[in-house]
């Protein structure tokens, strides 16, 4: 993922909007977790949880890596960091003065 457009930065917003895929990736700053261990944490039943879980894949925020029956996810922080540098710059457009009325 290089610099974000618009278009990503709303698919990595939009995917941030729900407050249990916040909660999932809370729980994912701590570091790398197996999906067993964020469904017994989260009190989230695993259907529920993969649902969640894909959408943060595919948003690019979370990877994932299996090993044998087991799922174990962790986060994408290059995708964190350019998400936080295109509101950065949104940040920034916005301490422009506006242009004088006509």
């Amino acid at each position: 993922m290089s610099r974000l457009g618009s278009a990503e930065a709303r698919s990595l917003l939009k995917a941030l909007a729900d407050p249990l895929r916040l909660q999932i990736l809370e729980s994912l700053s701590e570091g790398e977790r197996c999906v067993c261990d964020l469904t017994d944490g989260l009190g989230l039943a695993q259907s529920k949880l993969s649902f969640h879980l894909r959408v943060l894949r595919e948003a690019g925020l979370v990877t994932q890596r299996t090993s044998g029956r087991w799922s174990y996810y962790c986060l994408e922080p290059e995708a964190i960091e350019h998400l936080a540098c295109w509101l950065m710059a949104l940040r920034q457009r916005c301490e422009k003065p506006a242009p004088p009325c006509s």
